[in-house]
């Protein structure tokens, strides 16, 4: 089994937007896969554009905010693919999507690496950093997951945010907690 690395993943809409969403993918051989859930808006624009950038950075407020409604971050656009990527990244991939292996839960998208640029030094995540991006794939999975464990998880999770959080991992760390939040309130009511 290959390794999952998280990135944040724009893709192309057909008007000519960008989508900007948080998403693992692995690299298998030449490909870089690429396996959004159905039904996603990811896995909508990847059918109809074939197109998509994956942009590391080390502001884990993107894998938040995504998450919770913030999906204001500034793009730019890539240099030979029709497709906006996160401005701030501090390397990307461009890819354009080769073949489909259809899913009913998770298709896969098997990418060709167009072009790959380093931008800036990727100093290496802290556990702050890593805690957050680790409550993010936790959140994603909002209602598959019993409620107990996402509560442990996300217990263990803030030791990392008490003890190395800077500035903006405690403001994704509070945004993640809003979305629980929100979804306690949203089950109670149901």
């Amino acid at each position: 089994m290959s390794l999952i690395h998280e990135a944040i993943l724009t893709t192309a809409t057909l008007d000519g937007g960008t989508h900007i969403a948080p998403l693992g993918f692995r690299r298998e051989g030449a490909y870089i896969v690429l396996a959004p859930f159905h039904p996603s808006r990811t896995l909508d624009n990847l059918r109809a554009t074939g197109v998509a950038a994956l942009s590391h950075t080390d502001d884990v407020r993107v894998f938040a905010g995504c998450l919770t409604g913030r999906r204001e971050w500034p793009l730019t656009p890539c240099a030979h693919i029709p497709c906006g990527r996160l401005g701030n990244a501090l390397s990307h991939s461009e890819l354009n999507v080769i073949r489909v292996e259809e899913d009913s839960v998770r298709p896969r998208f098997y990418c060709r690496e167009v072009a790959s640029h380093n931008h800036a030094p990727f100093p290496g995540h802290n556990r702050a950093q890593a805690a957050v991006i680790e409550a993010c794939i936790l959140i994603s999975r909002l209602g598959m997951l019993p409620m107990d464990k996402l509560e442990r998880e996300m217990a263990y999770l803030a030791i990392a945010i008490e003890k190395t959080a800077g500035p903006h991992e405690m403001e994704a760390w509070g945004w993640l907690k809003e979305k629980i939040e929100a979804h306690r309130a949203a089950e109670r009511v149901a």
